[in-house]
């Protein structure tokens, strides 16, 4: 299956001072393949931009092809979290929750079955829900944000903050308590 976010063949032109020729083109069109979509949604979770996330996550591609080294990275993964991470930061824009999901994202989002009035109350709420996680302070977000991706483990957020796992493990914690008492305080008649 193609990947959506970004399209690199073996046949597409290689930068200059690349080195290695085709295999290497094609070596890397590979690395990009597995995980592009990985970067993408670690870039997406925190520029809370599709079109941003999709441009982070290309300048950290583009970034490690130019670094000509990408094939001695011993972790992938977890280097490319902190590249994409980073590179996304830097990238952040302050926007209105309003302009940064698309409504394509949303009926994505949205349950097939749900009825309009049941998908209308769950926009409202999972905007209201990102407009609090927006507003926690960065030290929280952060972790949380990393951590609700499902792929990393804490031990790789920790190394992408560079935190120790404690550290990590009491602001994710404390995170999610504060967005819990905030709910419980909007569910209040």
């Amino acid at each position: 299956m193609p990947n959506a976010i970004f399209s690199v063949t073996p046949r597409a032109p290689v930068p200059e001072g690349a080195g290695g020729g085709a295999r290497r083109a094609a070596s890397f069109a590979a690395f990009v393949e597995r995980h592009s979509r990985f970067v993408y949604r670690i870039a997406l979770a925190v520029a809370r931009n599709p079109q941003d996330a999709e441009d982070a996550a290309q300048e950290t591609f583009l970034q490690i092809f130019r670094g000509d080294r990408w094939e001695e990275i011993e972790d992938e993964q977890g280097y490319l979290a902190r590249v994409a991470w980073r590179l996304a930061v830097r990238r952040r824009k302050p926007r209105a929750l309003e302009q940064e999901l698309s409504p394509e994202m949303h009926s994505a989002i949205s349950s097939p079955e749900a009825s309009p009035e049941q998908s209308a109350m769950d926009r409202q709420l999972e905007v209201w829900l990102h407009a609090r996680i927006d507003a926690l302070p960065e030290k929280l977000r952060q972790p949380l944000a990393l951590a609700a991706l499902g792929e990393l483990k804490l031990v790789e957020v920790a190394k992408i903050l560079r935190l120790p796992e404690g550290t990590v493990r009491r602001r994710i914690h404390t995170a999610r308590q504060k967005l819990r008492q905030e709910l419980a305080e909007r569910s209040k008649p």
